[in-house]
């Protein structure tokens, strides 16, 4: 890793939050069709499940987009890389406010989308290099506020201006974001951070390492879960409830809000209590709540309030997952984290696939008790993973 420059340091004071800024512009991009589902399939002259493929191609796209994307960029210089991709995802979004038809949009989004994977986890793995090692853990906690405030600000948002002025908006507005984000990160963060190169030695270390396995086989199976119910949120509600638009944003604004109480939680006790009990706690509220919900199916005020419990967990879950990811092996961060983002987007692809399935099957109260088998299965994982106390010395 070289050194960033002498006078770097007031710019490092700043460069978590640029960095933060960064993921909220992401996760609105990854997470904007889920929104406004409804909206896209009456704009586009689509069904729900059609609309919901620009969720399942996307995450497609990222999972491959992720490790290719780590490996060919390895050697360029983080400030370059990080600033040139938050301006691709502005671009994009900004050409999507303007696609013609379904077919141009979905191109446009995968496009996108492949070049944007790389910004979360070689973002984590910035953080790792601007603090000292001490912080890395709630430094990484904190970036990954930007995915729990896109889902805390930015769904809800998303959901009412997509009703009120349509999809079209939604996009145009993600775009300017973008690009003020790409400006501002370009001025604060340091230059000359450069990462370990990554080539086939560094995948094939990563694949003998039992705990990242174990590691990433936790994000898959807990993205898996949440996405079977979370792609389709908007139209279960109001198939279930007749939930309107205010009412689904409501519940888009519990999960997000809840999700930054969670992640606020986690950047103050991550470094206390170890990533380990941190991430056992924060998986065990995303079962909950997705218990809460298979179990209230059809009552309004016990679903929402089941999503926010279940939304304490869903975005400490992955920056715990992260912080293990660096923990467990620093030299391999950058192409582990890079996995973990990758099958973070598997498990995007296969819970939303499952979910179009059983929403087209009409099975809407069985997609809950599907959910929470597949975060049952992370939890148990989970617990395989916990370290191995140190033998005490003999006496």
């Amino acid at each position: 890793m070289k050194s960033p420059p002498a006078d770097g340091h007031a710019h490092r004071r700043f460069a978590p939050t640029a960095l933060m800024l960064g993921n909220i512009v992401t996760g609105c991009s990854v997470l904007a069709p889920a929104g406004m589902l409804i909206e896209l399939s009456s704009g586009l002259d689509v069904s729900i499940r059609d609309a919901s493929l620009l969720v399942t191609f996307g995450a497609v796209m990222l999972c491959i987009g992720s490790p290719v994307t780590a490996w060919l960029t390895s050697r360029i210089e983080r400030r370059t890389l990080l600033a040139a991709t938050l301006a691709i995802l502005a671009l994009g979004n900004a050409a999507s406010a303007f696609a013609p038809g379904y077919a141009s949009l979905l191109a446009i989004r995968l496009v996108m989308l492949a070049i944007g994977a790389l910004y979360t986890p070689q973002a984590a793995g910035t953080a790792a290099m601007i603090v000292p090692a001490e912080k890395r853990g709630s430094t990484i906690a904190y970036i990954f506020l930007g995915w729990s405030l896109a889902a805390a600000v930015g769904l809800p948002l998303i959901a009412l201006i997509a009703s009120h002025h349509g999809w079209r908006m939604v996009y145009g507005g993600i775009g300017v974001i973008g690009f003020v984000s790409a400006l501002l990160l370009a001025w604060r963060l340091p230059g000359g951070l450069m990462g370990a190169p990554v080539d086939l030695k560094t995948w094939t270390d990563v694949g003998r390492n039992r705990l990242i396995v174990l590691l990433l086989l936790i994000t898959t199976l807990q993205m898996s879960g949440q996405f079977v119910v979370f792609t389709f949120m908007g139209p279960l509600l109001t198939k279930l409830t007749q939930a309107d638009a205010h009412g689904i944003g409501l519940v888009f604004l519990l999960y997000g809000v809840f999700g930054f109480i969670g992640i606020a939680v986690a950047t103050r006790i991550v470094d206390s209590w170890g990533a380990y009990k941190s991430s056992l706690l924060f998986t065990g509220l995303i079962l909950t709540g997705m218990t809460g919900w298979a179990l209230s199916a059809g009552i309004y005020p016990l679903m929402a309030c089941s999503v926010a419990i279940w939304g304490l967990g869903f975005a400490s879950t992955n920056s715990m997952q992260q912080v293990r990811l660096v923990t467990a092996a620093p030299a391999l961060a950058s192409a582990s984290v890079s996995l973990n983002t990758s099958v973070l987007y598997i498990g995007q692809a296969v819970g939303s696939a499952i979910g179009g399935v059983l929403y087209a099957g009409e099975w809407l109260y069985g997609s809950g008790y599907v959910a929470m088998g597949f975060v049952a299965l992370a939890l148990s994982v989970v617990m395989l993973t916990k370290p191995r106390q140190a033998p005490e010395p003999a006496r």
